[in-house]
């Protein structure tokens, strides 16, 4: 192994740094690279921190973006040109109608000038699903494989191919205009991981509905909220899924939401349930005869082709509820033609993708992920998409990697979370399996740190397959920081380098932009055609979440590292919002449960590192005068805390106060809550600034209670 410096150390072959000399001109302050370990991939462990990883050259000699100077001429172009870049990508969809030449792109990121506003290919009109699915067809492609779907039973699956997608998609759009369903209408889809999912959002984007996406595992009163802000024409949903061995009563948790939207002024005329069989059988579902529609029963009976409504580039798409800050979830709104280019851009490029690539992404399409990257970018770029809908984990922690050589899984992009999970599991689970299929993995939702980049590098890529390890939200869209798998080096837990279009900047406390290595908050100069609209029903909370923090800039709320080759680092959460399992759950949600049980005065939730999840949920729970500390009352909260929002939001660990640290005016103090909750007691700094600083010993004297 060679020290990566620009000249060739003895032993190493030139093929091995040919690319060190060009790094040192990538954007955002990249340098020369230095006192770096260099790797070629399939020829060495990826062991050391610093090791630098680069791509084989026969990855690299494929690949779309191949070297740092081509992807360096394109994302300079794209930065100086953003109007003549996108529009190039863009005409390689089908329009209806053309965008104003003039308006490909308006903006106003800067609160001091103005609302904030964005609007990308203006006067534009297209259909992400018929560019989805009818386009594919029409290229040739109509018997191709759109989607395999994989059961949480083995031996449990199934196959669309492009044609097929097409006549069920058609046929409940058809259903969804039968009852009044049109364009700007709202619809709930709260179903688990069936095909039935994503051939309901691409049914509503066909007709100009809107969808808004609700992840199975939401509590009764987390979907009725949802429903209570959207006010939906209708809800899609199924009876019951299995995860793993646990039967999930989805139908049960619909007919709660919709008794408790009722009683707040919305109520939904339709319930169209999937009968999901191998769950559970029709005759033991309850039912509502006047409102509860069986799928089967009507769908099918409708024709198998259904015209396209032709929408406005910036027509609403969906609706997807992400935590807040203040407990309320915000609706992010994303709209058609500047989404569907962005998607289907950063899927094709990020992942390298080729037509006979076989792609799965784990996630469910109840967050984003699963809209960008299951739903439409594959399926834009004529891919074929794994759908699964059981449990990594179950029979056993063997379970993806059988998938991946049923199917010869090529790409297969995941969360940290499940890395870190199998990696606890042991080595045997995967090396049990052949894997040979591979060649690009992929990282999302939270930061992966270094030592389950490698594991998942070495064991699962058998230390040949790159690593896309993304980074970008709920508001972005799609990919804002991540590795082109074939054009520059890998560096473990990196981000690496913005995607073409993006321009992150890290500024300090004051809004200052930093230069070349440094730390700070990370923030977005510029829109993207990705970027989402605006909170539905609330712009005012839409400007002061993202662009009153640092006027002119895009705020992630995310902290950022740059090092000194350019390299991004991101560090995780800057605002009260926990990242669990790659699932954002604000703060004041899970507190402001805890507090509805009767026995909670007050709560103050922060988020701690878990070795599994990320982040876990930590949580200071004070309770009502004369209540004593019990186990049974800590399940109690624990199970409040499921009931009201979901099992993924339930706190990790109940830490009994008997009161909290807060300043003379009231606020908590979170930054000591924090130190207490990671054990960091060399760390609480100055406490003398407190209403009552002896609160802070009673919290260290019950840590471990």
């Amino acid at each position: 192994m060679g020290t990566a410096n620009g000249e060739q150390p003895a032993g190493a072959s030139s093929d091995k740094l040919r690319h060190v000399e060009s790094m040192s001109q990538l954007p955002s302050g990249a340098g020369k690279i230095s006192g770096i370990n260099a790797l070629v991939l399939g020829e060495s462990l990826a062991a050391e921190e610093h090791d630098l990883i680069f791509p084989s050259h026969e990855f690299s000699s494929n690949a779309l973006v191949s070297s740092p100077k081509q992807y360096r001429e394109m994302y300079e172009r794209s930065i100086k040109d953003p109007a003549g870049f996108w529009s190039e990508i863009a005409e390689t969809f089908y329009w209806k109608e053309k965008w104003n030449a003039s308006e490909v792109c308006s903006e106003n990121l800067d609160v001091t000038k103005g609302p904030v506003q964005i609007s990308w290919f203006k006067g534009g009109k297209t259909n992400i699903c018929y560019n989805a699915v009818d386009r594919n067809i029409e290229a040739g492609n109509g018997d191709k494989i759109a989607m395999y779907w994989e059961g949480n039973e083995i031996g449990q699956d199934g196959k669309l191919t492009y044609s097929e997608l097409l006549e069920k998609v058609c046929q409940l759009a058809n259903y969804l205009k039968s009852v009044g369903v049109g364009k700007g209408d709202a619809v709930v889809i709260y179903l688990p991981m069936l095909l039935e999912l994503p051939i309901a959002m691409l049914a509503c984007a066909r007709i100009g509905a809107v969808h808004s996406v609700v992840f199975a595992g939401f509590s009764a009163d987390s979907l009725a909220q949802r429903i209570v802000d959207c006010k939906p024409k209708l809800v899609l949903t199924c009876n019951a899924v299995k995860r793993g061995v646990k039967p999930i009563f989805l139908k049960d948790i619909v007919d709660a939401a919709l008794v408790e939207s009722e009683k707040n002024g919305v109520s939904v005329g339709i319930c169209l349930t999937y009968e999901n069989q191998s769950a559970m059988k029709r005759e033991d579902t309850k039912w509502q005869a006047e409102r509860d529609v069986w799928w089967q029963d009507v769908v099918s009976k409708f024709p198998t082709k259904c015209d396209v409504e032709w929408v406005d580039a910036e027509d609403p798409l969906f609706l997807l509820y992400t935590s807040g800050s203040t407990g309320k979830p915000k609706g992010v709104l994303h709209t058609s033609g500047g989404y569907m280019v962005y998607t289907a851009t950063t899927f094709k490029y990020a992942f390298d993708y080729k037509p006979a690539d076989v792609y799965w992404c784990t996630a469910d399409c109840g967050w984003i992920t699963g809209h960008s990257y299951v739903a439409y970018g594959p399926l834009l770029n004529g891919a074929t998409v794994l759908v699964f809908e059981g449990t990594p984990n179950y029979p056993d922690s063997g379970r993806c990697w059988d998938i991946v050589d049923k199917y010869n899984v090529t790409i297969f992009y995941t969360a940290p979370t499940l890395v870190r999970s199998l990696m606890r599991d042991g080595t045997e689970y995967v090396t049990r399996y052949s894997r040979k299929s591979l060649r690009v993995l992929g990282s999302v939702g939270e930061p992966i740190n270094p030592s389950a980049w490698r594991w998942f590098y070495n064991v699962v890529g058998d230390s040949r397959c790159p690593i896309s390890d993304t980074w970008w939200q709920t508001e972005t869209g799609g990919f804002m920081i991540t590795p082109l798998p074939g054009a520059w080096p890998q560096k473990p837990g990196s981000a690496t380098f913005p995607f073409f279009g993006v321009q992150p900047v890290i500024v300090d406390e004051k809004g200052q932009e930093i230069e070349g290595e440094c730390s700070g908050y990370l923030c977005i100069k510029k829109s993207w055609p990705g970027a989402f609209r605006t909170l539905y029903g609330d712009h005012e909370r839409y400007e002061t979440t993202y662009f009153k923090p640092f006027a002119g800039y895009y705020f992630t709320g995310d902290g950022c590292s740059r090092d000194k080759d350019g390299y991004h680092w991101l560090t995780g959460r800057v605002d009260d919002v926990i990242n669990v399992s790659g699932h954002r759950i604000g703060t004041a949600e899970v507190e402001s449960a805890l507090v509805s049980h009767p026995q909670c005065a007050e709560a103050a939730v922060v988020g701690v590192e878990h070795e599994v999840k990320g982040q876990g949920i930590y949580a200071f729970v004070t309770l009502v005068d004369g209540v004593p500390y019990s186990e049974e009352l800590r399940k109690s909260l624990i199970t409040t805390v499921r009931n009201q929002i979901g099992a993924f939001a339930a706190p990790d660990k109940i830490h009994w106060a008997p009161g909290l640290p807060k300043t003379r005016s009231g606020k908590i103090m979170r930054r000591i809550l924090r130190k207490i909750a990671a054990r960091q007691l060399d760390e609480l700094g100055d406490t003398s600034t407190l209403a009552e600083p002896g609160v802070v010993d009673q919290l260290i004297a019950l840590s471990d209670c």
